[in-house]
């Protein structure tokens, strides 16, 4: 008897150890599987489950993102195609002169070798200038529609001024700002307005030049590019007067002061060709900068692309709409797991306080 009642309880000892181990591999592995793979089915079912609210949400999106793509005002960009002129008589005489009598200048202290500078590398970093866009705005006025602007009624073709920006009735700036700045804006601030608008770009192959400005008017945009093609040109005309004229002065003077017949020859051509740059300047009214295609008021806006706002703007809704969705499901369904873990420990406690009690039973009989 006593001996069936051990091998009874050996037995049955042996078998809730096994089925313990098992149990526990079993728990180890579901829970391994499912915090470590994503299930498709699940995710899918997770979404499905929240489509009223992914629905809500990329709706809320999307009229958002039509009222915002309305509101936003058109944006013109005039364009106008450039190529450099040719080179100046002045700069390739020099050049040739720099071969036969560059000795001879060079004993007098005259350096012919600088003849042949790139004008139109040069005229485009001068027009991306800080001191040449601040003159241009100030001398063109330009201020009050680069600053204040904030949209263009094509009906009557008039730039329509924000009230809060500036008043027309008493041209007066009313920005509210903070210190050191001042309603009026400085001549840094118009620099850098003006940069965001301006686009300058060449071509390696052609050497062809592009200049576009943008803005809310496109006559305007039209206006200020002419302006700036022939403000540009009228700035490395005159430059090159003064230059050529100083150049003359000192040429004078050096040719009295030498008697020798040769090094007055070199004088005498080098005057020629300084005064036959001159002479170019004064009649060539696209001095540096030819226009090929020029400036033409656009009839369709450059910006703001609607369409492809609304389109971002309902996906970023649907994409947010979609990440709370699952949030939400795995945080309820990560506390489901907990508590049924915790009812599951406890139920074993359970089974475990009640195997002593059946043993002894048995034992009793």
């Amino acid at each position: 008897m006593r001996v069936i009642v051990k091998s009874h309880k050996l037995q049955g000892s042996t078998s809730s150890e096994v089925n313990a181990m098992n149990s526990k591999e079993f728990y180890q592995q579901q829970h391994l599987t499912e915090d470590d793979v994503i299930d498709l089915a699940e995710l899918w079912h997770a979404i499905w489950s929240g489509k009223l609210l992914i629905i809500a949400i990329s709706v809320i999106f999307f009229i958002s993102s039509v009222f915002y793509a309305i509101n936003q005002p058109n944006i013109y960009q005039a364009t106008t195609l450039l190529s450099p002129a040719s080179e100046q008589g002045g700069a390739s005489g020099l050049s040739k002169m720099a071969g036969q009598f560059g000795g001879l200048a060079s004993l007098a202290g005259i350096n012919l070798s600088g003849g042949g500078t790139d004008k139109t590398g040069l005229a485009l970093e001068i027009l991306k200038s800080r001191l040449f866009l601040e003159d241009f705005i100030v001398n063109h006025q330009l201020l009050v529609p680069l600053m204040a602007a904030n949209n263009w009624d094509a009906n009557s073709n008039t730039l329509t001024i924000d009230g809060e920006i500036y008043n027309k009735k008493t041209s007066t700036w009313l920005r509210d700002v903070k210190p050191p700045k001042k309603p009026e804006p400085s001549p840094w601030e118009a620099f850098k307005a003006f940069k965001q608008v301006l686009s300058v770009s060449k071509d390696s192959e052609n050497g062809m030049i592009t200049l576009a400005i943008e803005h809310y008017s496109p006559e305007i945009a039209t206006q200020w590019l002419l302006w700036l093609v022939e403000d540009i040109n009228a700035t490395m005309r005159e430059q090159d007067k003064v230059e050529a004229q100083n150049s003359i002065d000192y040429l004078t003077k050096k040719l009295q002061e030498t008697q020798l017949s040769d090094m007055q020859t070199v004088f005498y051509q080098l005057i020629e060709e300084q005064t036959k740059t001159i002479m170019l300047a004064e009649v060539s009214k696209e001095y540096v900068l030819k226009t090929i295609d020029p400036a033409n008021a656009p009839e369709e806006k450059a910006k703001p692309k609607r369409a492809l706002i609304v389109v971002l703007g309902t996906m970023l809704g649907g994409i947010l709409s979609v990440l709370i969705v699952l949030i939400r499901y795995f945080t309820n369904k990560g506390a489901t797991t907990k508590l049924s873990t915790s009812l599951l420990a406890d139920n074993k406690k359970a089974s475990k306080s009640v195997q002593p009690t059946r043993s002894s039973q048995v034992l009793g009989e």
